[in-house]
């Protein structure tokens, strides 16, 4: 941000910052710099009486081998200080200041974050509903490595009881809490310091509980802490969405309530619009969650979808997604189940592709579930309940069917909703 001091009057200037002082006739800006520095041309809107225009930044580097400056993205230079001169051809005044453009520092030497594992779609909400899950997720520490190369990061180690975790990738270009840390970092324009970082699974791979959202949102989180916690959660959100891109779609459904816990809708992708649904908190919520032994990945399970739909299946759906809305917001659990159960556009292409999840669904509302559907992408099946206890003989029914009608083995969790999303779980300050 390039500012500048001194009284308010209303005028368009384009001021040129280059090695030789250039002059406006109407008014501009001065600017001395050694020829090292990078020059660009800004327009802005600053005071004068006459009208202004709408302001716009362009941005060149001043290149050795031609007397033309070059376009470049001024965000990812490190620019470091720029005496700027303000003056108007109609005034006298000249004013001053001086602008630093750095990487923030980080505050701390190492940290370790969370991010809890998420319900993606809930029934008739495909990519665009969402909730997190407490107690079960995925860690990264990040630490300041001498080691690595400034402005860049390394994965040194990848751990967990997950299977296939041989699959994972130490190549930060190619892992999912790689690629949102890296987002992260362009986004403070890191320059001056490498990481380290190193991945605790938590989540088994395509289970459909949002293991590499977790990832992801783990990793763009603890480079936040690290440096300060400059960046939103909208940015946060976006830098775990290019992870996401890479390795399953574009949808946030899973990386924006695990960065922000409880549920979450996402309203519009094209600016990115995320609305958080507050479940009431005097209300209590069980999770019933039965991954088997089986693999769904993301991008064959979205390939088994229709790209068409009917009408009669749109409205239904719409107005199944609305009731769910509602349902949580107002905690009305027997609602919000049969909402979540009432899926006819997603539910009815995968559930055929998972051994067992017809007769999984059918056994968890048998047992007193108020509701059962597919977790994101599957092969995980969820069913929501009011009670700890009963969530575990739902539990119980579910495995059975899973083992019976599909002759998996599977296992079982009962979890309340996390209201708290990813967060910073340790931290050693710099000395």
């Amino acid at each position: 941000m390039i500012g500048v001091n001194g009284g308010r009057q209303e005028s368009n200037l384009v001021c040129c910052l280059a090695s030789k002082k250039r002059k406006m006739t109407k008014g501009g800006y001065e600017m001395t710099r050694p020829s090292s520095y990078y020059s660009f041309i800004h327009s802005s809107r600053v005071s004068h009486s006459h009208s202004a225009m709408a302001a716009s930044t362009t941005c060149f580097f001043q290149s050795s081998s031609s007397s033309s400056p070059l376009p470049f993205n001024f965000k990812q230079k490190n620019i470091s200080i720029f005496r700027i001169r303000c003056c108007n051809a109609s005034s006298s005044q000249n004013h001053s200041s001086v602008v630093t453009l750095t990487d923030p520092p980080p505050v701390y030497s190492s940290v370790k974050a969370f991010a809890p594992a998420t319900v993606a779609n809930l029934g008739p909400g495909f990519d665009f509903l969402g909730c997190a899950v407490d107690g079960i997720g995925d860690t990264v520490s990040l630490k300041v490595d001498p080691d690595v190369h400034p402005g860049e990061i390394s994965i040194s180690h990848i751990s967990g009881q997950t299977p296939n975790i041989h699959k994972l990738s130490k190549n930060p270009l190619w892992n999912c809490a790689g690629i949102a840390a890296i987002e992260a970092m362009k986004m403070l324009r890191i320059r001056s310091v490498g990481l380290s970082l190193s991945l605790e699974k938590g989540l088994p791979l395509g289970s459909g509980l949002g293991s590499s959202a977790a990832s992801a949102a783990a990793a763009a989180v603890a480079v936040n802490e690290i440096f300060g916690k400059r960046l939103s959660v909208d940015d946060l959100v976006l830098a775990c969405l290019k992870s996401e891109e890479k390795v399953s779609g574009y949808h946030a459904d899973n990386v924006a309530p695990s960065i922000m816990g409880g549920f979450v809708l996402i309203r519009n992708y094209q600016p990115l619009e995320l609305m958080p649904l507050k479940f009431p908190s005097d209300k209590d919520l069980y999770f019933v969650l039965v991954t088997p032994e089986f693999e769904a990945p993301t991008k064959k399970m979205r390939a088994a979808l229709p790209l068409e739909i009917g009408m009669p299946h749109h409205v239904w759906n719409s107005s199944q997604a609305a009731a769910l809305v509602a349902s949580v917001l107002q905690g009305d659990l027997f609602m919000l189940g049969k909402a979540l159960s009432s899926d006819k556009i997603v539910e009815p292409k995968r559930a055929p592709l998972i051994p067992g999840m017809d007769a999984v669904k059918k056994a968890a509302i048998q047992a007193g579930a108020f509701g059962c559907t597919i977790s994101g992408a599957g092969p995980t099946a969820v069913a929501v309940t009011d009670n700890e206890e009963k969530g575990h003989i739902i539990a119980q029914h579910m495995v059975r069917a899973f083992q019976k009608e599909g002759n998996l083995n599977a296992s079982a969790n009962v979890k309340q909703l996390d209201r708290l999303g990813a967060r910073l779980i340790s931290s050693v300050h710099l000395n």
